[in-house]
């Protein structure tokens, strides 16, 4: 049986892998250094003579002249996109809502460690992401990217602290810092951002004017420019700032970007009543309503130039058209045209018209203030400070997804994401799941939050989304909605280190060796990390079953079988490959004796051969 790495993948491996693969003869091996006893330390690397002729471009190197966006600290947020880690994702079943039947998760961790992990399991499967990441304003970013440091040991190991712990400086406006930092928080996330969004996916990102021109550089960089959709102006503000000392900032943005813009294609908004009431039937056609609208160019509209006979015989002497002759052939087959003397109308029936197209212009989807509504009627008192309203984030999901798709949110805050899927879907009785990301930020300790009884942000956005579900519910009492959610926390592997290196084990005894897993962690900590390293959704459904007194995970209906028991028997072995699941993984001292470990492959190949056995 194979050994589970239990660790996230080496991007820059892979990228090297599918190089290779592309170009074998660019690989070559240089000489990194020396060891102790003199011999070469060999390293792959790519031979930038062969790759610039293989692609037939001009490759760039040193310092010549380029058109390039970048900032100190550029190159290590690019390697920090890469790097594996070895942490996991716990289940915390008390704070969670339904949790053996939910397909939403709420994760606690920093979303630089998260979006990792969740690459192997959701690579391509988010059919859209909304961010509302912290607005540079001068404050501190809690995201250190260094995982389980709090902010005073990121401070005190990055320099920025003295020997008295007295801070050596701010990320100020004058600060040469001061867009840097804020561009090495966001690059690598953005990264691995994209990875995760399907084919036809797409990314709105929300942001103001202090740093709008350097994000958009970010994205055309990390997403390509000609993947920019638009850039949404959302008026925020419901009245005119009269202190403001030049203009009253009235608006933010959100930019759009898709994975591949050619398969994007963006939703309509629903006709307003006042543009249905255009529509008529006079004739009584049982089509229903319909508009008519002309067939002839006009000014600047263009068109096509022929004569034109209907399937009547009425003749039309050359002009120019809307449409191609074969369109308009078309129309005419299908009786959707009027004639009325010398010019041609067509039949526009309300069942044909998709919507509105979506204008750059949003002023009609809440406000900033509507936003701090919402939470003071959920919560009788303003416990967060800078809330999205639902109707802002509903509206992007009515555009951009579809009933079933995967919506994800890694800076989530309030929850507002979790609130607008929930009440779409009671709209629509659409099915859309969320995956929702936040740092536990702690809540300063004079704010609302903090008196109301919340430590941290993430108890702020848990709680909104029970009490906006059983609003919800509430409202639409004969929907069948999910509002549950399933907690999963961010923390170090369940694995001892010994398990990563095991030569470790002559600093240790034979005693302490003879188990790799950590003593404070359950079966349930190793599933999951077990479903990130095989790529099974998180939220599948888990099912435990008791088989010769052993436990056993039935995840997805069979797809995954996991024992993490002790002295597991041949009974349990061959009842689990009876089940013929995809995978089942098993602890590598779990077997009773070494004769279950001797006939564990031949039982597989006899019950189950196609299943992956893997041990940890």
């Amino acid at each position: 049986m194979d050994r589970l790495r239990m660790q996230t993948k080496n991007m820059a491996d892979e990228k090297f892998q599918v190089l290779s693969k592309l170009f074998p003869n660019a690989l070559t091996e240089s000489i990194k250094g020396y060891d102790e006893d003199g011999r070469a330390i060999i390293e792959r690397a790519v031979d930038v003579d062969v790759l610039r002729q293989e692609i037939a471009y001009n490759v760039i190197e040193g310092e010549k002249e380029r058109y390039q966006f970048t900032w100190p600290g550029k190159k290590n947020a690019m390697l920090l996109a890469n790097v594996p880690i070895t942490a996991t994702l716990r289940p915390c079943r008390e704070e969670s809502v339904d949790f053996g039947h939910t397909e939403n998760l709420y994760v606690e961790g920093d979303n630089l460690e998260v979006l990792k992990l969740l690459q192997e399991t959701y690579l391509g499967r988010v059919k859209m992401i909304y961010i509302d990441p912290p607005y540079n304003t001068g404050n501190d970013f809690v995201y250190s990217d260094n995982f389980a440091e709090s902010m005073d040991e990121y401070l005190i190991h990055s320099g920025q602290l003295d020997d008295e712990g007295n801070r050596l400086f701010q990320n100020t406006e004058r600060n040469g810092r001061f867009h840097t930092d804020w561009l090495n928080m966001m690059y690598p996330r953005l990264k691995l951002a994209k990875n995760l969004l399907s084919e036809d996916g797409v990314i709105y990102i929300s942001i103001d004017e202090t740093e709008h021109d350097n994000l958009r550089k970010v994205c055309d960089e990390v997403f390509g420019a000609d993947n920019f959709v638009v850039d949404i102006i959302w008026k925020r503000k419901r009245g005119r700032d009269n202190s403001a000392r030049w203009f009253s900032r009235a608006h933010e943005y959100c930019l759009l970007y898709a994975k591949d813009k050619e398969l994007f294609e963006t939703g309509y908004l629903p006709l307003d009543e006042e543009t249905k009431k255009a529509y008529k039937n006079p004739d009584n056609d049982p089509r229903g309503d319909y508009r008519m609208l002309g067939c002839w160019a006009r000014g600047t509209q263009g068109g096509v130039r022929y004569d034109f006979t209907t399937k009547d015989g009425q003749y039309f002497p050359e002009r120019l058209w809307l449409f191609s002759k074969e369109n308009l052939s078309r129309l005419d087959a299908e009786d959707k045209l009027v004639i009325r003397g010398d010019n041609i109308y067509r039949k526009m029936f309300l069942f044909e018209n998709k919507g509105k197209i979506p204008e750059t212009l949003w002023d009609d989807v809440s406000n900033a203030a509507n936003a701090s509504d919402e939470i003071k009627k959920l919560f009788d008192g303003i416990v967060f400070d800078t809330p999205k309203p639902t109707p802002y984030i509903k509206r992007m999901l009515e555009l951009s997804t579809k009933k079933d798709s995967v919506i994800l949110d890694f800076f989530s805050g309030s929850a507002t994401t979790a609130n607008a899927v929930m009440t779409l879907n009671a709209e629509d009785g659409g099915s859309r799941k969320y995956i929702l990301v936040q740092v536990p930020e702690t809540t300063a300790g004079n704010s609302n939050a903090a008196k109301a009884g919340y430590t941290n942000i993430c108890e702020i956005g848990k709680e909104r989304i029970r009490r906006a579900a059983e609003n919800i519910r509430k409202e639409y009492p004969d929907c069948r909605l999910d509002t549950g959610f399933r907690v999963l926390k961010l923390d170090s592997s369940n694995m001892k280190d010994v398990y990563y290196d095991p030569a470790q084990i002559r600093q240790q005894s034979l005693a302490d060796a003879a188990d790799n897993i950590k003593e404070d962690r359950t079966p349930e900590d190793l599933l999951f990390q077990v479903m990130l390293e095989l790529g099974v959704f998180l939220s599948s459904r888990i099912e435990e079953k008791t088989i010769a007194g052993k436990k056993v995970f039935d995840v997805a209906e069979g797809h995954l079988m996991a024992c993490f028991d002790n002295d597991v028997t041949e009974e349990t072995v061959r009842a689990i490959a009876r089940e013929r699941p995809d995978y089942a993984v098993f602890r590598d001292s779990s077997m009773a004796d070494d004769s279950v470990a001797a006939n564990f492959e031949q039982i597989f190949a006899a019950y189950s051969p196609e299943t992956v056995r893997k041990v940890l």
